[in-house]
């Protein structure tokens, strides 16, 4: 436990040092920017011709943007924009309530693996407390939100417990589909980031944001829908269709 409390306090300088100007965080090849005419979504690639990412970024002209760093730059190299084919939110999300909240988007071509883009693996066991994590996500200029987020980001921070979880989120449900990451709870830091930031830990897609009341960028807990708790229905899903 002392190793993990040093390795968060570690990584902890870079959440509080959050910098919405900063743009040069590596992007995690995994890491997919949803660009529509409404705000944008961050996705994970999990298939060649799948990516998952929060069933509340349903969004209307949807581009799927791989390897892409500074998504206001439109002269950055080594990125794939594909369209889709169609996308599945998980049959029991309903827009009032934070659970179920998946949804898994065909592509209308396979992409290219490379150094730039590639796959997330995906879960056969729960992250466990304490796991160490890393949850990326863009983040606007709070100077000119109205366009395209200019800062990419990581933090590194834990699976915290259940029980830390509900002190700090007293009026959720938290239930045992969710996973919570971050350092303290109830500490609200606001900033403008971009919805659904997923959390990998080992290279493994565990968790994706669905509700936070603060910033996960600066380590705030968030709740992350429990990607394990879906694996049969992320697994018949995409075999499926």
């Amino acid at each position: 436990m002392k190793f993990v409390l040093f390795w968060v306090l570690l990584n902890l300088p870079l959440a509080l040092a959050f910098d919405p100007d900063y743009t040069n965080g590596i992007t995690p090849p995994y890491l997919a920017y949803l660009k529509s005419y409404y705000l944008p979504c961050t996705g994970v690639l999990v298939h060649p011709l799948w990516v998952i990412t929060a069933a509340s970024c349903n969004l209307p002209s949807l581009h799927v943007i791989l390897g892409v760093t500074n998504p206001s730059n439109l002269t950055e190299q080594n990125v794939q924009v594909v369209g889709y084919e169609k996308k599945i939110h998980h049959p029991y999300f309903s827009i009032t309530s934070i659970e179920n909240n998946l949804m898994l988007i065909k592509l209308n071509k396979y992409v290219e693996l490379n150094d730039y883009v590639s796959l997330a693996g995906l879960p056969n066991g729960s992250a466990p407390e304490d796991t160490a994590c890393t949850v990326s996500t863009w983040a606007y200029n709070l100077c000119d939100i109205y366009k395209d987020p200019d800062s990419l980001q990581n933090v590194n921070i834990s699976v915290i417990s259940v029980t830390r979880c509900r002190d700090g989120y007293k009026t959720h449900d938290i239930k045992k589909s969710m996973l919570c990451l971050g350092i303290v709870p109830g500490r609200r830091q606001p900033c403008k980031e971009v919805a659904a930031a997923p959390a990998v830990c080992n290279g493994i897609l565990q968790g994706i944001l669905t509700f936070a009341d603060g910033c996960v960028l600066r380590a705030d807990v968030g709740i992350y829908t429990k990607i394990f708790s879906y694996m049969p229905w992320i697994e018949n899903t995409i075999q499926n269709n």
